[in-house]
């Protein structure tokens, strides 16, 4: 009777415990997270590496892509040093590479020599990639991010992109967008302790 009541009580603790679990907010990254995962159409575009870059070259790591121009005055480095900062703390929740993607968005003056010695001052596991506007803005449309050149023509002229950063999985599908945080006065910016906490969650569940 007394090992019938004992298994009884034990069975209420695990299945009340199991309740309690379910019933608390499970941790949850703040970024967009698609589940599943999105498709990446089709793209080709011109690699800093002098190789040309497609869905492919995507696969078997993690990747943090991002818009941007060599001739950006203040988002583009402030996010290309920021990334660097944390890419050892991001590398140590996955067992696969890291890198970052800078896509350039100012096909007339980025060329590839230009965008390598770019990307490389901040590490090997930068890359650049550019195109030509008609391969470039599809691309960079499906990925839910935008540019503009208002003054193309001009000789100093300023593009408009976003300042989001997108998360590309292992399987070379979109996984998640790091929003950035727009403050009155001050440049927009993914915050990269954010950024590295949701990140540690996502590879977490896809591994």
């Amino acid at each position: 009777m007394q090992k019938l009541l004992l298994s009884i009580v034990a069975l209420v603790a695990l299945v009340a415990g199991i309740a309690i679990y379910n019933w608390l907010p499970q941790e949850q990254p703040q970024a967009l997270v698609y589940e599943p995962a999105r498709a990446i159409a089709p793209f080709t575009l011109d690699g800093s590496d002098g190789e040309l870059a497609d869905n492919s070259s995507l696969e078997g790591q993690w990747t943090l892509l991002f818009t941007g121009y060599t001739f950006c005055p203040d988002i583009c480095p402030t996010t290309m040093a920021d990334l660097r900062k944390i890419l050892p703390e991001l590398q140590e929740h996955s067992v696969v590479p890291v890198k970052v993607w800078m896509i350039s968005v100012d096909p007339q003056r980025d060329d590839v020599d230009r965008i390598q010695k770019y990307t490389s001052f901040f590490g090997e596991d930068f890359y650049g990639v550019r195109a030509e506007h008609q391969r470039l803005y599809p691309f960079v449309n499906g990925l839910g991010l935008m540019y503009s050149i208002p003054d193309e023509g001009e000789q100093d002229y300023l593009v408009n992109h976003s300042a989001a950063i997108i998360l590309v999985n292992p399987a070379g599908n979109l996984q998640a967008i790091f929003k950035a945080e727009h403050v009155i006065g001050e440049i927009p910016t993914v915050s990269m302790e954010q950024l590295a906490q949701d990140f540690e969650i996502i590879a977490r569940r896809y591994h």
